[in-house]
C-alpha cells in the first residue's frame, strides 16, 4: 500500500436526506498527522468494482479541521456506481481505503468575509469552509443554498443552529426550486447585491455555477474574488496506477536536467521535454503525492525555485499562486535548460 493511501473506519452513517448520507471516520493514531487538513479540501476514497477491481472517486470533507472526527457526505448520483455503493454499502464499523486529503478550494484568510454559494451537495465543502471560518476566524459568512425543496436540503438543521449560534456573522439564504423556480442570473444577482463580502466560494452542478459565476460578475465581483470547486470523474485511478520504482535516469545532455527537493531529499534527473514531471518522478522511484494526474485536485502542487516551466493545465490553481512560482507536477514541462523544483506547499 502506498504511503499515500490509508484505511480508515467508519464512526458513525447519518441519514442526512432521504438520498444522502454523511460518513464520519475514525483515522489511527499513528496516521493522524497524516490527516491535518484544511477546511474546503477532499478525500479520495476507494470503491472495490467487479468489474474494473476498484473506482476512486474525491468527496469532499463535509467536517471542519476543529472537528473531532473527519466525515465526508455523499449524495447519490442517478446510475452513479460509486455514490450508490457506498449508500448501499457501508455502515458503522466498515474499512474504505482513502488518499490523504487534498484539494485547493481552501480560504486564504479565515478573518476575511465570504460568501459561500452552493447547489444541491455542493454543500459539503461549503459546510466546512463555513463552520471553521466560524469557530477559527472573525469574518463574516453569508451562505446561499439552492435546492430542489426542503427536503432535499442537505445540513438544514446544521444551518439553522449555526445560524443561530452566529446571529450577528452568519446569514443562511435558502433558494429552494419548488418556491422560487430555477436559479437565474438576475435572481442570483438580486439577492447578492444585498450583502457584502470580500470572497466567493462556488460549488455545485455547472449550470448553477454558471449562473452564479455571470450573476457575480454582472454587479462587479472581480474574477479573482470568485473560486470554483468542480467535480469531474477521474480518469486514472491512483489506487491502481503502479509507482514500481525504475532504474533512475542520470541527467543527459539532450535533456534538460531537473532537480527536486521532496521529503527533505534532493534528486537530480533528466527531464525529457514533453514528460510532465510528476511521470518523471514515479519513473525514478520517487513516492509523489498526487491523485487525479488532470489539473483538478492540486495534491502534486510544488513551487519553481529556479528555472522556467509550463502547464499543460493549471485548473486547481489561482493566477496569484501561477504569479508565485506554483505549478503542478503532473501538467509541468520544463522550458529551461536547468530547473529546482521543491515540493513544499
Amino acid at each position: 500500500m502506498s504511503a499515500y493511501v490509508h484505511e480508515v473506519r467508519v464512526r458513525e452513517v447519518i441519514a442526512e436526506t432521504a438520498d444522502s448520507v454523511t460518513l464520519v471516520l475514525d483515522v489511527s493514531d499513528e496516521v493522524t498527522p497524516r490527516f491535518d487538513y484544511e477546511c474546503g479540501q477532499f478525500l479520495t476514497v476507494r470503491i472495490p468494482s467487479p468489474t474494473t477491481g476498484s473506482v476512486a472517486r474525491c468527496y469532499s470533507l463535509s467536517s471542519s479541521p476543529h472537528d473531532p472526527h473527519l466525515a465526508v457526505t455523499i449524495k447519490r448520483t442517478a446510475g452513479g456506481y460509486a455514490s450508490n455503493w457506498l449508500c448501499d454499502n457501508v455502515v458503522p464499523g466498515s474499512s474504505l481505503e482513502v488518499l490523504e486529503p487534498s484539494g485547493t478550494f481552501v480560504p486564504a484568510s479565515l478573518d476575511r468575509d465570504v460568501l459561500l454559494c452552493a447547489a444541491g451537495s455542493g454543500i459539503t465543502p461549503i459546510m466546512s469552509i463555513a463552520k471553521t471560518v466560524l469557530a477559527r476566524g472573525a469574518g463574516r459568512v453569508i451562505v446561499l443554498y439552492a435546492n430542489q425543496n426542503r427536503e432535499s436540503t442537505i445540513f438544514h438543521r446544521q444551518l439553522a443552529e449555526l445560524e443561530q449560534a452566529y446571529a450577528d456573522r452568519l446569514v443562511v439564504v435558502h433558494w429552494l426550486v419548488d418556491e422560487r423556480g430555477l436559479p437565474t442570473v438576475d435572481g442570483l444577482a438580486a439577492e447578492i447585491r444585498t450583502h457584502t463580502f470580500d470572497d466567493v466560494f462556488l460549488c455545485g452542478p455547472a449550470g448553477f455555477m454558471s449562473e452564479a459565476h455571470i450573476a457575480l460578475s454582472s454587479i462587479g465581483v472581480p474574477a479573482e474574488r470568485i473560486r470554483r470547486e468542480e467535480y469531474r470523474s477521474l480518469e486514472s485511478n491512483p489506487f491502481e496506477s503502479s509507482t514500481t520504482a525504475t532504474q533512475p535516469t542520470p541527467p543527459r545532455g539532450d535533456h534538460p536536467t531537473v532537480e527536486v527537493e521532496i521529503n527533505g531529499e534532493n534528486h537530480t534527473f533528466a527531464w525529457p521535454k514533453n514528460q510532465p514531471l510528476l511521470d518523471v518522478l514515479l519513473d525514478n522511484g520517487i513516492d509523489a503525492p498526487y491523485v487525479c494526474r488532470e489539473s483538478i485536485c492540486g495534491t502534486c502542487v510544488c513551487s519553481v525555485r529556479k528555472g522556467k516551466t509550463r502547464m499543460l493545465l493549471s485548473d486547481a490553481l489561482t493566477d496569484e499562486d501561477i504569479d508565485m512560482g506554483v505549478t503542478l507536477a503532473c501538467q509541468t514541462l520544463p522550458e529551461s535548460d536547468e530547473v529546482y523544483i521543491a515540493f513544499d506547499q
